[in-house]
């Protein structure tokens, strides 16, 4: 349900007070960042009115820092990259990053937003151990190295590191981004340099927390953006103290962006967070309670929403989903049993599991065939996309399995399930977290065809916790979760999901581990293909120039088609979207997709607007 007002149903005590704002042009930046395209066809809109989501917790306040996409620089939706809170950035030599701040730029409660605020964050916050034992995340490093921080004036500071450092910029605008700012006016009452040590022990009594770090932590989060207390930059900034059923936000009155005709964004006034239980939002999104939903919503609702549409006011936009696969198998290459490691490291037994899946018929079957087969890769609209890299080793082809699994040296006997080197039958378990309709239907069909070429399927699912659990200590024979989340690179976007890199790789958690841990802890890989693969890292990671980071993207992406490091199944995949009829500039297709797209994110909604909405105040 859309409503046009929301007080009435929230308690006075969790809705924060908003004292008396100054006028616009005091609160804009001298320089706001001006939105003059929209990625929908309706164009400028009108400010005014609330839409209603449905989470399926309190914790998802999260869903907030997504739909109001704000970052230091951030991707449009052609994937490149342009300032966005800031007013302008250089980078030279790929290592010495300037950044300058708008002038006039305010937090939500109207302080200035200055230089300060990074060199809080940098000195007080990343670089202090009390808070952050472990010191700067992975991104402020190269060769273990940190930048040198300079405030250079009160709205420029730079990062200057001894060697390149591609990985920085990028994080700046992901979905989950690297906060390099905090409001340090805030939060320097929570921080031992800062705060009276009367007060500060007051705080952390009326918070029940046991020291000033913990203290910290908890209200220092940005990302989680669940306190009411701490000043945002993003459109909208939550209202609500937890715990609570609904989940008020409001428009952030000191937002930088405008449209071109100088109406300050975010249109919409209020954004309300119901809580529901998961498994009755897809029912509650098909009875119009929601203006805008797809959190929870999967394609096998598609049919129930299509039909509630013509009942209620709403209409069910069909996107694209943006992994690099809907479903991913992931042959732990790290696995206990040293008979299954040597077979999952076999490069033909993992050619033939690929040609041993029929990818057509699980697109006619589950999917009405809208989707497309293909490899566990960047999509087709990359600029890194080549045919190849989604076909090579997709097509159905039982008789070359089975001469591949032959030449491995796996007995069969007539139609019987084949043998390993050691004479247990061929059973492959496939675990993964959260079984839907989806995943179980796929899984069923590629059990079949499995079964074909004399190779029992059989799969379980487990608690994220414990599957993850089981990967990590090398338990899991093959692994399920969905392929690459960025499908959609650039030249110069991260490969690091194509390499070893952290233990969370669910193909070989420990290679991936000791990377992760420069050595300390997992194990060295020692397979030359993937070692490959880590070396080409490391030449794009010393690339200075597009040419050589587009040559090593392409070495990188012709390698996993080929050696089937993962196996895609499916990709392309349409995630169903609630869009009340009232609401404009919600594009009808779209790419659905957690990076670099923050799922809605990209496409700005703090543009959307609502028709017939009461006009609010400038």
């Amino acid at each position: 349900m859309i409503a046009s007002a929301a007080w009435s149903r929230a308690s006075p005590a969790q809705v924060r007070d908003v004292a008396p704002l100054p006028p616009l042009a005091q609160r804009l930046p001298a320089v706001p960042s001006v939105v003059s395209t929209f990625a929908g066809s309706d164009g400028p809109g009108r400010k005014g009115g609330t839409i209603e989501m449905l989470v399926g917790s309190e914790r998802e306040t999260r869903v907030m820092t997504l739909l109001g996409y704000a970052r230091l620089v951030a991707f449009g939706t052609d994937l490149a990259l342009r300032p966005d809170i800031l007013e302008s950035y250089t980078v030279e030599e790929g290592r010495r990053f300037t950044f300058r701040l708008r002038p006039g730029h305010r937090w939500s409660d109207g302080h200035p937003f200055t230089a300060e605020d990074f060199r809080f964050w940098w000195e007080d916050v990343a670089n202090n151990r009390d808070l952050n034992p472990n010191g700067p995340s992975v991104e402020m490093l190269v060769e273990g190295r940190p930048p040198v921080f300079d405030v250079v004036d009160d709205r420029t500071v730079r990062f200057t590191w001894h060697a390149p450092n591609p990985y920085f910029l990028e994080a700046q605008a992901r979905a989950l981004p690297l906060f390099i700012y905090r409001p340090a006016h805030y939060l320097r009452q929570f921080h031992a340099r800062y705060a009276e040590p009367a007060a500060l022990q007051a705080a952390m009594k009326r918070f029940q927390v046991q020291d000033w770090m913990r203290l910290h932590h908890r209200l220092d989060q940005m990302y989680v953006n669940d306190n009411p207390d701490m000043p945002s930059l993003l459109a909208w900034i939550p209202k609500t103290r937890l715990p609570s059923m609904r989940l008020i936000f409001e428009r952030n009155p000191y937002y930088h962006r405008i449209d071109a005709q100088g109406v300050q964004l975010p249109y919409i006034d209020r954004v309300i967070l119901n809580v529901v239980s998961p498994s009755v939002i897809p029912l509650k999104a098909g009875t119009g309670e929601a203006g805008l939903q797809a959190i929870y919503l999967r394609f096998d609702n598609y049919t129930y929403l299509k039909k509630g549409s013509k009942n209620f006011p709403f209409e069910v936009y069909l996107w694209e989903t943006g992994t690099g696969s809907e479903l991913a198998l992931y042959p732990n290459f790290n696995h206990v049993d040293p008979v299954l490691r040597a077979l999952f490291r076999d490069v033909r037994f993992r050619r033939a599991l690929s040609l041993a899946i029929d990818r057509e018929e699980i697109n006619e079957a589950v999917f009405l065939g809208l989707a497309r087969p293909s490899n566990n890769t960047v999509r087709p609209d990359s600029a890194l996309y080549r045919p190849e890299y989604g076909e090579k080793w997709t097509t159905f082809d039982p008789q070359h399995a089975n001469r591949l699994l032959d030449d491995i040296g796996l007995t069969r006997r007539g139609r019987d399930i084949r043998r390993l080197p050691n004479g247990r039958p061929l059973e492959l378990i496939v675990e993964m977290a959260g079984d839907t309709k989806e995943q179980t239907d796929i899984l069923n069909l590629i059990a079949s065809t499995w079964r074909q070429v004399g190779i029992k399927m059989v799969y379980r699912n487990h608690a994220r916790d414990l599957f993850r659990k089981r990967v990590f200590a090398g338990q899991t024979m093959i692994a399920v979760w969905a392929g690459v989340e960025n499908a959609m690179p650039t030249s110069n976007s991260s490969p690091r999901e194509f390499v070893p890199a952290t233990q969370g790789d669910l193909q070989w958690p420990q290679w991936g581990l000791y990377r992760e841990s420069n050595g300390k802890a997992g194990e060295p890989s020692d397979l030359p293909e993937v070692q490959r693969l880590i070396d080409l890292l490391g030449k794009w990671e010393r690339a200075t120039g597009e040419a050589d980071q587009r040559a090593v993207w392409h070495e990188l992406l012709a390698a996993h088609a080929d050696q089937q490091f993962t196996i895609g199944v499916i990709a392309g995949s349409r995630q169903p979207i609630v869009v009340s009829r009232r609401l404009r500039n919600v594009p009808r297709t779209g790419i659905y997709s957690w990076h670099p797209g923050a799922y809605f994110g990209i496409y700005r909604p703090d543009t959307f607007w609502l028709q017939d909405a009461a006009p609010s105040k400038p």
